[in-house]
This record gives structure tokens, C-alpha cells and sequence, in this order.
């Protein structure tokens, strides 16, 4: 059975909201243990488009804080960008609140490690959601931004936009089309695809200081996608430059995770 859809106040639709312990049941494609302690936000993604392009690790060097080695594979570092919607935001013990557990969100990221932990770098988020852009800001220490976002689907295709308004940061648009082609797998270890998607925490830093957040969800069912990118500067807004060979797409129907607090490791 196909699981009920809702439509959330931007256009974006997920399925419904959905109780997260089961996914803790499953660990083993894990490369580390579960973290101790209560997790403390659940959340699931849908829809995701996952455009990565392969670049020079030197241009990424000096927006990477030095306690951060830039992860690569054969030799190349990879910039990624991911646009997608979320629904059932919520903290622990709480239901997802309706009006506030379900939005767009637009990431830019890199791949790094520290102390043989691969994570998650993001040069910027875009969300539209006030709350969770300032609740993310000052608890996760991630640079999110409001934006104006709209995703709708029509003939199989996903319309993606999203326009930065957070007062004083860089402009940044995203006007992109996207659907999934082909049959879902899941990506094998040692591979690519696996390098770029199966990440079980993510990096952060404030005030000099260095943060991991460990996450956990199963693993990644994909697809290969095919995407019609119009308008494009998120990269720009960071400082970085894509290359002008086609990005390596995937699409991922849903992702459910949850979350521990982050932690200084420097």
C-alpha cells in the first residue's frame, strides 16, 4: 500500500507523518555504533533531487574550517546540491505541529572528516520557515537562511523554486525542474553514489569551536534522475564556483532520520 500523501502550505507533498522508533531497529549498514543517548529531533525528507559536481579541494579550503579534512573520492572533492521538502519536524516526546513541521529546504554542501568520522559540510540551508531557520541557527549552529520556496508536481516532474530572503546574506536563486528515471537501488559500498549519500553525521562551527551532530536513517533508496536546472546561483552565494560539466543527479522519493544534539569535538 502506497502511503497517504499530504500537501503542505508551499505545494510541497510527502507522505504522512509516521512514528520514527523502527528505523533505530536497523543499524547494521551503519559505520559506527548509534550514539548514546536519546535522540532529539525527527524529521523526514521527500523528494529530493541530489546534484553533485566534482571539483578542486583547494577551492573549498579556505571556506572549511582547518580542523576539517576535505573528504574525496579518486581524488576529487564534490560539491552538492540538494533541494527537497520536509514534514513531521518535531522534538522528541512532541507530534509535528501543523503549519510548522512541513516545508521546503534547499541545501549546499561538501563532503569531510574529522577523527576518522565522515560528515556533512554545509556552506548554507535555505528553508521557509522562520522558526526552524532560528532554531537551527542557535542550536545546531548550521547557516540557514529564510527563503521564499515553492515545489509543486505535475506530469511526473518536480518545479522547484526558491529565492533567499534572509536580511543581510548574499542573493540566492534555485529554479529547477527534476524527476527520477530507472528503477530504486541502493548505492554499494565503495562506490560513488555511497560516498556521497550514506553520511551519518554532519559538521558545524561557532566562535572558533567545531560541532558534529550524528544522525541516523536506513539506508538510501535512489534513483537516477534526469534535471532541468534554469536558474542556479547557490553556489555563487558562497563563494564557490560549479564546473561546467552536468552534475551527477539522484532522487530519493522519502528519508526518514532522527537527530542528536551536537557536540564540540574541538
Amino acid at each position: 500500500m502506497r502511503p497517504q500523501r499530504i500537501l503542505n502550505a508551499q505545494g510541497c507533498r510527502g507522505p504522512a507523518f509516521r512514528s520514527m522508533p523502527a528505523i533505530l531497529d536497523h543499524t547494521e549498514h551503519r559505520p559506527w555504533p548509534l550514539p548514546f543517548g536519546p535522540w532529539i529531533m525527527a524529521q523526514s525528507w521527500h523528494d529530493l533531487l541530489l546534484a553533485h559536481w566534482p571539483v578542486d579541494a583547494a577551492m573549498l579550503r579556505s571556506h572549511i574550517p582547518a580542523h576539517l579534512e576535505i573528504d574525496t573520492f579518486e581524488g576529487h572533492a564534490w560539491l552538492g546540491i540538494v533541494p527537497f521538502s520536509m514534514t513531521g519536524v518535531r522534538l522528541r516526546w512532541t507530534l509535528p505541529v501543523p503549519g510548522l513541521s512541513a516545508f521546503p529546504e534547499l541545501n549546499v554542501r561538501t563532503y569531510v572528516t574529522a577523527q576518522d568520522k565522515p560528515g556533512v559540510w554545509f556552506f548554507s540551508l535555505d528553508a521557509a520557515s522562520a522558526l526552524a531557520v532560528a532554531a537551527a541557527r542557535l542550536s545546531f549552529h548550521l547557516p540557514y537562511f529564510r527563503a521564499r520556496m515553492r515545489c509543486s508536481q505535475a506530469d511526473g516532474w518536480i518545479q522547484y523554486e526558491s529565492q533567499r530572503t534572509h536580511r543581510g546574506a548574499p542573493s540566492a536563486v534555485l529554479e529547477a525542474r527534476y524527476r527520477a528515471v530507472g528503477e530504486p537501488f541502493q548505492a554499494p559500498r565503495g562506490s560513488l553514489a555511497h560516498f556521497l549519500i550514506e553520511r551519518y553525521c554532519l559538521y558545524s562551527a561557532a566562535s572558533g569551536r567545531i560541532y558534529r551532530g550524528e544522525i541516523h536513517h536506513p539506508p538510501w533508496q535512489l534513483q537516477a534522475a534526469e534535471a532541468q536546472l534554469t536558474r542556479n546561483s547557490m553556489a555563487e552565494a558562497a563563494g564557490l564556483t560549479l564546473p561546467a560539466e552536468p552534475p551527477l543527479l539522484h532522487f530519493s522519493l522519502r528519508q526518514d532520520m532522527v537527530a542528536w544534539a551536537p557536540y564540540r569535538i574541538t
